[in-house]
């Protein structure tokens, strides 16, 4: 299957065919996303490794979002799609401990007239230090954000981060205090 191909679903998760990810945005068609998120706990508290979307992107370009988001390809497991997109996006290689975390649905109208609507599925990974490489294509900046610093930006500047990204880390934040 291409990179560029996106996997359709029900609301239950059932895979009902393919379409191209283009397309799937522009109709608002719902597909399989992910969405990864790197934290780690330092004497000050939390801190959670964020990137900001390259302005080049298809949508929400210099944005800040969680570590990875994207779409497995058709066949490909939730922790190979992670670990590739990791990867591709930042130059990540180590070896990860991931923890899968809830599914949600939602959907949301971004910049240049498309639609996310997504089954994602939160992947949590502590890791303590992580070596980057940052793709330009796909990350203009990243920083290890602490919990309240982050918290705060997003009540206060809401409009610099992702149309997903609250609803990532509420879902994130609960799965860390259960």
């Amino acid at each position: 299957m291409r990179k560029d191909w996106v996997v359709l679903v029900t609301e239950s998760g059932e895979p009902i065919g393919l379409a191209d990810k283009m397309a799937a945005h522009q109709q608002g068609l719902l597909h399989l996303a992910f969405s990864v998120m790197i934290y780690r706990d330092t004497l000050q508290g939390r801190e959670y490794l964020l990137q900001q979307r390259a302005q080049s992107k298809y949508h929400s370009g210099g944005l800040w979002t969680n570590t990875c988001c994207s779409h497995p390809m058709q066949g490909e497991s939730f922790d190979a799609a992670a670990a590739r997109r990791l990867n591709e996006e930042l130059g990540i290689v180590a070896p990860l401990a991931f923890q899968m975390g809830v599914t949600f649905c939602y959907r949301a109208e971004l910049d240049n007239h498309l639609t996310e609507h997504e089954l994602d599925q939160i992947i949590v990974c502590k890791a303590d230090d992580v070596a980057l490489v940052p793709n330009p294509d796909e990350v203009m900046d990243w920083h290890w954000w602490p919990e309240a610093e982050m918290l705060g930006a997003m009540r206060d500047t809401p409009e610099r981060f992702t149309a997903w990204f609250s609803q990532v880390v509420d879902h994130v934040e609960k799965q860390l205090t259960a």
